[in-house]
C-alpha cells in the first residue's frame, strides 16, 4: 500500500488505485498525508475541506468522512503496512511510514540529488524523483486555501527540480536533453523567467543559438503583454551573453572534434551502472568481510562469488558494491552476462561498448572490434579506482576480456560455477556463498512479516527457514504469501511446506525446493495473475513490458500491467527498469515448466504483437521509409499497439526488446512459422544501422534461412540486402557482395521496384567502397532511375544521397550539389536524420565549389539537427567538416 499526492490523490494498492471518495473525503486524506505522524486539529481540517466558511454541522460531516476513510484503509490491509488513523482529543493523526507517501519520496530524492558530487548521480536521482508525478499535485481535492498553498509549494519544488535536472544534464554535456526537459515546462510556464533563461542557455550550448534568441524575444513580449514589465536581471544577462557570442560560428558544445583529434574522456567522468540496492537485505556479514579482504589485496583484485542458484549472489554483490561506494570514487560498472540464463549471453563487444560509453567515450570513438574495445577499456581504467561487477558468468573465457586494466580496480564476478580457470589464470579469490544460517533466514522473514509476527512463533519461523533450506528466493516467496494472509499462522505454513515432495532433496537439486515454494505461491494467486505467470513460460526474452504480456495472455495492456504488478508483489517478478519486468532465473525456469498449461495461441499472439509493433516503431524511427515487411495475411492485430513519441523512443524499444526478438526468431523457425521468423529478423533495421558493429549477423542469417525456407523472393531480397550491408560494415566485403549481387534480381522477381532500387544502391555503395568505382557509378545511376519510376520519395532520396556522395568523392562538386538539392525537395519534413545527412553532403559540395559561407550555414544546421535527433555520428561529422572549413579559411 502506498499513497499518491503527486497527481490524483489516491490509495495505491496491488490491485490498482483506490479513490478516497468524494472531494471532501479526498481532501481529508490529502490534509493528513501532508502532515503524517502529526496530530492535525479539527479546525485545520475543516479549513482544508471547505473553501468558504464551514457550515454549522461541519464537525459532524468531518467525523463521517473520518469514519469512512478508516473503513477504506482497513478494507485494504492498512494495518499490515503500519498505517493507522487515530483520534487524539480534538485532532486526528495518520500514523504511518512516511516513505509510503510519494511526495515524501519525491522530496527526499530531490534533497539527495542536491548533495551529490557527480552530475550523473544527480541526474539519476532527479529523474527518479520526477517520475513520481502523474499530474498536478492534489488533483481531486477541494480548492481550499491550505490545500492550494500545499499544491503550489509542491509544484514549485517540481519546477525547481526540472531546472536542477537540466543543469545536471548541462554539466554532463548533454545540452540537447537539457533543452528538451526545459522546453516542455517553459511552454507550460511561459512567464517563469528562470525557466526561459535556462532553456536559452541549453539551446545555445546545443548549437541552436537562433532558437535561443527567439525564445528570449517571445518571453519578453509575453512579460510586456501579460504583466507590463521588462525581463528581469537573469533573463537579460543570459540574452546579453548570447549576443556577445554572435560573431562566432557556433559549433555544438557537445560535438566532438575530428576523430583523429578527439581526446580521451577526462578522469572525472564517473560511470554508474549498478542496479538499485536490494531492499530488505539481511545477513551475509561474514561473507562481506571475506569479500572485503579479497578486494583489498591490490593488483587489480578479481573476486569470485559462487554458490547455488537462488542463494542470492547478485543481491549480495550489489549490496556490497553500494555499501563500499566510497572505495571506488571513479565509478562502478555492472553487466549481466546471462551465463545461466535461457536467453543468449551478450557478446563481449556489446558489453565493452556499454562500458566505454559509460566511461565517457564518444560513440564515434568506440573501436569497431571487440579486441580494440578491450584495449581501450583497459587503458581508460588504468590508474583509476573502479569497481566492475560481472554478474552470472558461465565461464572464465567470458570474463577475461572484461577485466579492467588498473591495479586499483576491483572486479566482482558472480557465478554458479566455480570458474577454476579464472582462479588459475587471474588469481581470482573465491568468496563462496552458502545458504543463509537460521538466524539470518528468520531475520529475512522478519523484514517482510515484521519482527513481532516472527517473534510470536520462533520455532515455526526456524522450521520455515529449514524447510526453505536458507535460500533467499524461497524465503521471500514464502514470506510474501504469509504477508498477504495476515491471519495465517507460521505454523500452518510449516505444515504446507513439510508435505511437499522433494523437500529433502533441496541440498542436492537446487531448484526442487524453490519450485515447490513457487508452486504454492502460484496456487494462491488470483486466476488472472496465475494465467499471466503460466504465459511467461512462452516468452522468448529475459524481460517484457505490459504490451508483450497482454499478447501472451490475450488480455488488454491495462489488465496485463495489473497482473505483472501482482506477480511483482509476490516476488515472482522484479521491475528492473520502469515498465519492464524480469523474473529470476529459477522463476523463469519454473514458468517454462508450466508453459504447457498456458494458452497454446499465446506464443503466436506474441509474434504478431512484435510484427505490428515493429511496423509502428519503424514508422517513428524512419518516417516515410518503405516498411521492412508486409504483414502475413493471417496476422492477428493485438488489443493495443505501443505509441512511439519519436525516433529515440523507437530505438530504445528495439534495444530493450532485442533479446526477445532474437528468441522470437528462433521460436518461430522451430515451429515452422518461417513467414514470421524472417520478418522478425529484419524488424530492428533502424537500430542495426545505428549500431552497425553490434553483432547482428547471426540474427540476419537466421532470418535468411527462414526466407529461403518459405521460398519468397521478396523475403530473400530484403534479408540479403540488409545482411550484405551489415557484413560490409563488419569488413567482410566478399561475403557481403555474395548477398548484395543476388538481392536486386530477387526483388525484381518479387515485382517490388522499391526493394530493387534499395538492393541496387546497397550493392553499388559496397562496390564503391571496395574500389570498383566505375561499376558503382553505373549501378547508382540505375538505382536512381528505378527509384524515380516508383515515385517513392524516401527511396529516391536514398539513391540520390548515395550518388551525391559518390560524386563528392570523385571531386564532381556541381553534380553532387544537383543531386542533393533534388533529394532535399523530396525528403519528408519529419525525417530529421536524413535531412541532417543531406545538409552535410550539401555543405561539402558547396565548400568544394568555393561557396564557403553557404557551406558553413548548411553544416551548422546539420550539426544542430543531428544533435537534437540524437544522431551523434552525424553531429560529429558535421562538426569535423566545420572545423576543416574554418581551418581552410
Amino acid at each position: 500500500m502506498e499513497f499518491r499526492l503527486l497527481g490524483s490523490v489516491a490509495v495505491v494498492t496491488e490491485g490498482g488505485d483506490i479513490a478516497a471518495g468524494p472531494a471532501k473525503r479526498t481532501s481529508l486524506l490529502a490534509a493528513l498525508l501532508l502532515r503524517p505522524n502529526t496530530a492535525v486539529n479539527v479546525t485545520g481540517l475543516m479549513d482544508a475541506l471547505w473553501e468558504d466558511e464551514p457550515p454549522t454541522h461541519a464537525k459532524t460531516v468531518l467525523q463521517g468522512h473520518v469514519s469512512r476513510l478508516r473503513a477504506l484503509l482497513a478494507a485494504h490491509g492498512a494495518e499490515a503496512y503500519g498505517v493507522e488513523l487515530t483520534t487524539q482529543g480534538s485532532a486526528y493523526l495518520l500514523r504511518m511510514p512516511e516513505s509510503l507517501v510519494d511526495a515524501h519520496r519525491f522530496e527526499e530524492l530531490v534533497g539527495l540529488a542536491g548533495a551529490q558530487r557527480h552530475a550523473a548521480d544527480s541526474v539519476r536521482m532527479l529523474r527518479e524523483a520526477l517520475s513520481y508525478w502523474q499530474g498536478p499535485a492534489l488533483t481531486g481535492t477541494v480548492p481550499s486555501g491550505p490545500l492550494e498553498a500545499a499544491a503550489t509549494a509542491l509544484e514549485e519544488l517540481r519546477l525547481t527540480s526540472v531546472e536542477a535536472l537540466a543543469e545536471a544534464y548541462g554539466k554532463l554535456g548533454e545540452h540537447g536533453r537539457a533543452a528538451a526537459v526545459l522546453r516542455t515546462e517553459a511552454v507550460a510556464h511561459p512567464l517563469r523567467e528562470s525557466l526561459a533563461a535556462a532553456l536559452m542557455t541549453a539551446l545555445a550550448r546545443a548549437g541552436r543559438r537562433s532558437d535561443a534568441l527567439d525564445w528570449y524575444h517571445r518571453t519578453r513580449r509575453l512579460l510586456a503583454e501579460e504583466l507590463g514589465v521588462d525581463p528581469g536581471a537573469v533573463l537579460s544577462e543570459t540574452y546579453a551573453g548570447l549576443l556577445r557570442e554572435a560573431g562566432a560560428v557556433l559549433v555544438p558544445a557537445t560535438a566532438p572534434a575530428p576523430v583523429s583529434e578527439t581526446p580521451l574522456p577526462e578522469p572525472d567522468a564517473v560511470p554508474e551502472l549498478l542496479p538499485r540496492a536490494p531492499r530488505g537485505f539481511t545477513g551475509r556479514d561474514a561473507e562481506g568481510a571475506v569479500l572485503d579482504r579479497a578486494a583489498g589485496g591490490g593488483d587489480g583484485a578479481v573476486c569470485l562469488v559462487t554458490g547455488a542458484a537462488g542463494v542470492g549472489k547478485t543481491a549480495f554483490a550489489v549490496h556490497w558494491a553500494h555499501r563500499r561506494r566510497a572505495r571506488f570514487p571513479d565509478g562502478r560498472l555492472f553487466a549481466d552476462l546471462r551465463g545461466f540464463s535461457d536467453t543468449p549471453a551478450p557478446e563481449t563487444g556489446v558489453v565493452l561498448r556499454e562500458f566505454l560509453l559509460a566511461l565517457g567515450v564518444p560513440q564515434q570513438r568506440v573501436p569497431e572490434t571487440a579486441l580494440g574495445r578491450g584495449a581501450l577499456f583497459r587503458s581508460l581504467t588504468a590508474g583509476r579506482r573502479i569497481l566492475v561487477v560481472l554478474d552470472n558468468a558461465r565461464s572464465s573465457e567470458q570474463v577475461r576480456p572484461l577485466l579492467p586494466g588498473g591495479e586499483h580496480c576491483v572486479t566482482v564476478v558472480t557465478s554458479r560455477d566455480r570458474l577454476g580457470g579464472l582462479i588459475a589464470s587471474d588469481a581470482a579469490r573465491p568468496v563462496p556463498l552458502g545458504q543463509l544460517p537460521q538466524d539470518d533466514a528468520t531475520a529475512l522473514l522478519a523484514t517482510v512479516l515484521g519482527e513481532e509476527r516472527v517473534a510470536a512463533e520462533p520455532d515455526a519461523a526456524a522450521r520455515l527457514a529449514g524447510l526453505c533450506d536458507g535460500l533467499p528466493l524461497a524465503l521471500r516467496v514464502t514470506a510474501a504469501r504469509l504477508a498477504e494472509r495476515p491471519q495465517r499462522s507460521l505454523g500452518a505454513m510449516v505444515g504446507e511446506l513439510a508435505c511437499e515432495q522433494g523437500r529433502l532433496a533441496l541440498l542436492d537439486v537446487e531448484d526442487v525446493g524453490v519450485s515447490a515454494a513457487l508452486r504454492l505461491t502460484v496456487q494462491q494467486l488470483p486466476e488472472s495473475a496465475a494465467r499471466a505467470f503460466r504465459a511467461l513460460g512462452l516468452h522468448t526474452g529475459s524481460d517484457l513490458d505490459h504490451f508483450a504480456a497482454a499478447a501472451l495472455t490475450g488480455t488488454t495492456p491495462a489488465r496485463a500491467a495489473a497482473d505483472l504488478e501482482r506477480l511483482a508483489a509476490a516476488h515472482l517478478l522484479t521491475e528492473a527498469v520502469p515498465g519492464r519486468w524480469t523474473p529470476h532465473d529459477l522463476v523463469r525456469l519454473y514458468a517454462r515448466g508450466l508453459a504447457a498449461q498456458a494458452d497454446p495461441e499465446g506464443l503466436r499472439r506474441l509474434l504478431d504483437h512484435y510484427l505490428y509493433t515493429g511496423l509502428a516503431a519503424d514508422a517513428a524511427a524512419e518516417p516515410g521509409s518503405q516498411p521492412c515487411y508486409a504483414l502475413p495475411a493471417d496476422a492477428r492485430r493485438p488489443a493495443a499497439i505501443p505509441e512511439f513519441e519519436g525516433r529515440a523512443a523507437a530505438l530504445d524499444w528495439y534495444a530493450a526488446e532485442r533479446p526477445a526478438l532474437e528468441g522470437a526468431v528462433a521460436a518461430s523457425a522451430a515451429l515452422g512459422l518461417h513467414d514470421r521468423a524472417w520478418r522478425l529478423a529484419l524488424m530492428a533495421w533502424p537500430l542495426m544501422l545505428m549500431r552497425l558493429q553490434d553483432g547482428w549477423t547471426p540474427l540476419l542469417e537466421a532470418g535468411l534461412a527462414s526466407a529461403d525456407a518459405v521460398g519468397d523472393p521478396d523475403a530473400q531480397s530484403r534479408t540479403r540486402a540488409l545482411l550484405g550491408w551489415i557484413l560490409h560494415e563488419e569488413g567482410r566485403h566478399e561475403e557481403a557482395l555474395v548477398h548484395l549481387e543476388r538481392a536486386p534480381a530477387l526483388a525484381a522477381l518479387a515485382g517490388d521496384p522499391v526493394s530493387e532500387a534499395i538492393a541496387v544502391v546497397n550493392h553499388a555503395a559496397v562496390l564503391d567502397a571496395t574500389g570498383e568505382c566505375g561499376r558503382a557509378r553505373a549501378l547508382m545511376t540505375e538505382a536512381v532511375a528505378l527509384a524515380d519510376r516508383t515515385g517513392h520519395p524516401s527511396t529516391q532520396v536514398l539513391t540520390l544521397q548515395h550518388l551525391a556522395g559518390h560524386c563528392l568523392r570523385a571531386g564532381e562538386y556541381e553534380e553532387a550539389l544537383a543531386h542533393v538539392l533534388r533529394a532535399g525537395e523530396l525528403v519528408a519534413p519529419d525525417a530529421v536524420v536524413v535531412q541532417a545527412q543531406l545538409r552535410i553532403v550539401r555543405g561539402e559540395a558547396l565548400a568544394g565549389i568555393g561557396r564557403l559561407e553557404e557551406a558553413a550555414h548548411q553544416l551548422e544546421r546539420a550539426a544542430a539537427d543531428a544533435e537534437a535527433a540524437g544522431f551523434t555520428e552525424g553531429s560529429a561529422r558535421a562538426a569535423e567538416r566545420l572545423a576543416r572549413l574554418a581551418a581552410g579559411r
